[in-house]
C-alpha cells in the first residue's frame, strides 16, 4: 500500500471497534490540543472527532520543545468506555496518564498518572477476569525492557510489581508494545528497529503472562528496510478484528521523495493493511484494502466562536492567544503562558502538493504565514503595515530574501505553495522532495512570487524529530487579525496524496 488513510503527521496509531465503527488516535507531541482522535465505518475514510486532551487540566502548556509531550496513545474500548493512556515526555517522572470518556468525543476525565511507571508507548489491555494490564517500554533501572504490571485504570494504582515480557528479536529500539487476547493465546506486538528506515513489526506469543513469549518464526511480519518500496520506515502497528471476523492493521509509514538519503516532509502517516491468521500467527495482506487519495482541501473563515479541532499550537492551546471578535475577525494577540511559548497557530501538510493562503490584517502588528517543522526549520512570509518579506531559517542560518511594499491599511494576502521539484525543469530524479514558492496575492488575484526555494530543508531528514510539515500563522509582534485561511490539495506528477 502506497497511500496513507490518515496521511499528514499522523504517526503511532492506534485502533479499536465498537460495535460497526473504528476510532483511531495518534501521537500529537508538543501540539495542543493533544491527542486526534479519527472515526470511521469502513476503515478508509477518516473523519477527525476532535482532539482528546483538549484542556490545560489534561495537558499543561510547556515550552513547546520540538518532539517533546504526548508520544504513543493507545485507543480502547472496555466495558462501555473509551480508555486512552499515552506518555507526556515533558512530565515523564509522573507515571503514563490515562483518561476515560463515554463518548469519543467527550468529555474525557482528567488523567490519573501510573505512578512508577517510567518509559514510554503505553498499552492496556483486560484479561477474562476483567484485570487491566499496563504494558510499556520500560527505561527504569532493573526493568529496562518491554514490562507488564495489572492496574486499576480508575485511580492508576498497581496491583502487583511489574515484570518483563519479551524484548524483541534483537533489532534496536524494541517499543510500541500491544498486547492482544485471541485464541488461548497472548499476542505481544512490537516495533523493533528504531522510527527510520530500519522500522519493522515483530510478535511473540505466550499461553500466560508470565511467558515465555515465543517469537513468530516469520519475524519480522513487516517491513520494508532494504527495499526500493514508496512507503518507508513501517512499523507501530496495532491490530483491530473486524466485525465479520476479520482482522487488520494499522501502523505508520513514510513517503521519501528526491535523490539518496531521501526525503520525508509531511511526517509518519497512518497506513492500512489486511491480517490472515495462519498457523495461529498473523500473516500481513498490505494489498487487501484498494486506499484512494482524498481531497484534504479546506476554507476557514472562522465564522463562529470556538476552532475546528485540526488548529493546534506548539506548548499551549490556542485559547492562550486567540480571541474571536466576529466572522472574518479571529485576533491573535495575548502573550501565551509560558511566556517563551510562541503564539502560532497550525494545522498540518496533508497532501504532496497544495496550495495554502491566509488573509491577514496586520494594520496593529507584524505576523507571519509559514511552513514549518519546528521553531528552526521554517520558510515563511511576515507582513507588517508596510510590506512583506520572506524568510528562510534552516537551523542557525536565517536569511530574509526578499521585502516588498504594500499599501498601508489594507488586509494582506499571503500564499505558499508545494509542489513536486520536477516541475522546475530537471531532468530525472530530482535532488529535492519538492519546492515551496512563496508569494503575495494581490486582490485582483496577481501573484508575485517571493522565492522559490528546495524542500529538503523542511525534512525530517534535515530537522530531526519526529513531527512533521505544519502550515498557520505566527504572531510576531503586537495583534494581526486572520480573516480567512484555505488549503487547496494539487494532484500532480508526485505520490498519491
Amino acid at each position: 500500500m502506497t497511500t496513507p488513510v490518515i496521511s499528514g503527521f499522523h504517526p503511532d496509531p492506534s485502533i479499536c471497534r465498537v460495535d460497526d465503527t473504528y476510532y483511531l488516535v495518534n501521537s500529537s507531541f508538543e501540539y495542543a490540543p493533544g491527542v486526534p482522535i479519527h472515526r470511521s465505518t469502513d476503515l478508509l475514510t477518516w473523519t477527525l472527532v476532535g482532539n482528546i486532551l483538549s484542556r490545560p487540566g489534561q495537558l499543561a502548556p510547556h515550552a513547546g520543545t520540538a518532539s517533546s509531550g504526548i508520544y504513543a496513545p493507545t485507543l480502547r474500548h472496555h466495558d462501555g468506555r473509551f480508555w486512552m493512556v499515552t506518555t507526556n515526555v515533558s512530565e515523564m517522572h509522573r507515571g503514563h496518564l490515562i483518561v476515560s470518556a463515554e463518548k469519543p468525543e467527550g468529555p474525557w476525565t482528567d488523567p490519573v498518572h501510573v505512578t512508577g511507571t517510567l518509559g514510554i508507548d503505553p498499552d492496556l489491555a483486560w484479561d477474562e477476569a476483567g484485570v487491566c494490564h499496563l504494558t510499556w517500554a520500560s527505561f527504569q533501572p532493573g526493568l529496562r525492557g518491554i514490562a507488564c504490571v495489572p492496574i486499576d485504570p480508575v485511580t492508576g494504582a498497581m496491583l502487583a510489581e511489574p515484570r518483563l515480557l519479551w524484548n524483541g528479536t534483537g533489532l534496536a529500539a524494541p517499543e510500541g508494545p500491544h498486547l492482544y487476547r485471541r485464541a488461548g493465546w497472548w499476542y505481544l506486538l512490537l516495533a523493533e528497529g528504531g522510527t527510520e528506515r530500519g522500522h519493522t513489526v515483530t510478535v511473540a506469543r505466550a499461553r500466560s503472562l508470565d511467558g515465555p513469549f515465543e517469537a513468530a518464526p516469520h519475524n519480522p511480519v513487516l517491513t520494508h528496510r532494504s527495499t526500493d518500496h514508496p512507503v518507508q520506515n513501517t512499523g507501530h502497528a496495532d491490530l483491530v478484528e473486524l466485525a465479520d471476523g476479520s482482522w487488520a492493521m494499522v501502523y505508520l509509514g513514510v513517503r521519501p521523495r528526491g535523490r539518496t538519503p531521501k526525503f520525508h516532509v509531511n511526517g509518519r502517516e497512518t497506513i492500512l493493511a489486511g491480517v490472515d491468521w495462519v498457523d495461529g500467527w498473523p500473516v500481513v495482506d498490505e494489498q487487501r484494502f484498494p486506499v484512494t487519495g482524498r481531497d484534504h482541501s479546506f476554507t476557514d473563515r472562522f465564522t463562529r466562536p470556538g476552532l475546528d479541532p485540526r488548529w493546534v499550537a506548539p506548548g499551549t492551546f490556542p485559547t492562550a492567544f486567540t480571541r474571536w471578535e466576529g466572522p472574518g475577525r479571529l485576533v491573535l494577540g495575548r502573550t501565551p503562558q509560558p511566556p517563551q511559548t510562541p503564539a502560532l497557530l497550525l494545522t498540518r501538510a496533508r497532501d504532496t502538493e497544495w496550495t495554502a493562503q491566509a488573509r491577514l490584517d496586520t494594520s496593529s502588528g507584524t505576523g507571519r504565514f509559514l511552513l514549518r517543522i519546528d521553531s528552526a526549520h521554517w520558510y515563511g512570509l511576515t507582513a507588517d503595515a508596510d510590506g512583506v518579506e520572506a524568510t528562510v531559517a534552516i537551523g542557525p542560518a536565517v536569511s530574509r530574501t526578499a521585502r516588498i511594499p504594500r499599501p498601508a491599511g489594507r488586509a494582506v494576502t499571503l500564499r505558499i505553495t508545494v509542489h513536486d521539484a520536477g516541475r522546475a525543469g530537471e531532468h530525472g530524479e530530482p535532488d529535492a522532495p519538492d519546492l515551496v514558492e512563496l508569494a503575495v496575492v494581490d486582490d485582483d488575484g496577481t501573484r508575485e512570487v517571493l522565492g522559490t526555494f528546495d524542500g529538503r530543508y523542511l525534512s525530517t531528514e534535515v530537522a530531526g524529530g519526529f513531527t512533521g510539515r505544519m502550515i498557520g500563522v505566527e504572531l510576531v509582534d503586537g495583534e494581526v487579525t486572520l480573516e480567512e485561511v484555505s488549503y487547496t490539495a494539487r494532484r500532480g506528477r508526485g505520490t498519491p496524496s
